[in-house]
């Protein structure tokens, strides 16, 4: 799904200053170290960073963000969020399709990301979609040493 297309569920879009609040609430919600809005407005700033966000339609608030790197011919997920009123509703699944057609588009060989370990709902959803473990960053998360499961998605399916 390209930027700014819409499914019949959701409407994904380049996230834009407008948007900072609502992510931030996700942030603040979704991780237990959040990044500051100063990270957000310097991710917005990089060519090579990328910052969707879902609305269940157009004009409503965001539901739903996916951060992510374009890298030469990888693209690497840094963050999926989505609400908690929203969750279970298969948003993060929509954008996760979203970010991989991106990556089929841009013509990129992989996607790569590291989920906590304890995050088995997060393990199970990029399973779902094809990606496999395939190392272990120990004492990944500071705030409390918790290792991170690398991921990888070497087969892209093109959309459809």
């Amino acid at each position: 799904m390209a930027v700014g297309a819409r499914s019949r569920r959701a409407e994904i879009a380049r996230m834009t200053l407008r948007d900072l609040d609502g992510v931030m609430e996700i942030e603040r919600a979704a991780f237990k170290a959040p990044w500051s809005r100063q990270v957000f407005i310097e991710e917005l700033e990089r060519d090579w960073a990328h910052i969707d966000v879902l609305r269940e339609r157009a004009g409503s608030p965001v539901r739903a963000f996916a951060n992510y790197w374009l890298v030469r011919d990888e693209v690497h997920l840094l963050n999926v969020a989505t609400h908690p009123d929203t969750r279970r509703r298969g948003l993060a699944s929509v954008l996760l399709g979203h970010v991989i057609d991106f990556a089929w588009d841009a013509g990129c060989r992989y996607i790569t990301l590291e989920a906590r370990r304890s995050n088995q709902g997060a393990i199970r959803l990029y399973r779902k979609f094809g990606f496999r473990p395939v190392g272990i960053r120990p004492n990944y998360y500071v705030e409390d040493q918790e290792d991170a499961i690398v991921m990888l998605l070497d087969r892209l399916r093109g959309k459809g």
